[in-house]
């Protein structure tokens, strides 16, 4: 069964400097939880390009290391950019990032598509564990570029 979960941001800042801290693979670790214990492995470029692999070493569950590579499929810069695994924990992961200009700031949207390999055990998991992590790395994503950028005004 494939999964989808969507989020959505407003940073205030401007189009130019969201996409420039999103669109770095190094800053990644900046807004993934201590927890995980997230790396790269080896030194990606800064400039981002379909077809650019990159390489991690990541701890979801008790401080079991996994390695993960994920291939940059599609980028329109400035706009947005797909990541898909291409080695790791997932039966299939397709993270879509967008950024828009919008009045009191930039839009920031995450669609996630993943699959859970096992069949039913891979559901259940899902259902007990993985969904709720999941919730949980993007709210630590949220809160860092928040702070990082500050979000929508209160009225």
């Amino acid at each position: 069964m494939l999964h989808q979960l969507t989020f959505t941001q407003i940073l205030r800042t401007d189009q130019v400097t969201a996409w420039k801290f999103i669109s770095d693979p190094r800053n990644l670790a900046r807004i993934t939880p201590a927890e995980m214990s997230f790396t790269i492995v080896g030194q990606p470029s800064e400039n981002m390009y379909p077809g650019q692999i990159i390489q991690y070493k990541v701890s979801p569950l008790a401080g079991i290391k996994m390695n993960w590579v994920t291939e940059i499929t599609h980028v329109k810069e400035g706009k947005y950019f797909v990541d898909e695994q291409r080695f790791g924990p997932y039966a299939f992961w397709h993270h879509q990032h967008f950024i828009e200009q919008v009045e009191s700031g930039v839009l920031m949207t995450d669609i996630l598509h993943y699959k859970i390999p096992f069949g039913l055990l891979g559901k259940l998991v899902n259902a007990l564990f993985i969904r709720k992590k999941l919730g949980h790395i993007f709210s630590f994503r949220y809160a860092e570029l928040e702070r990082l950028f500050g979000g929508p005004e209160k009225k």
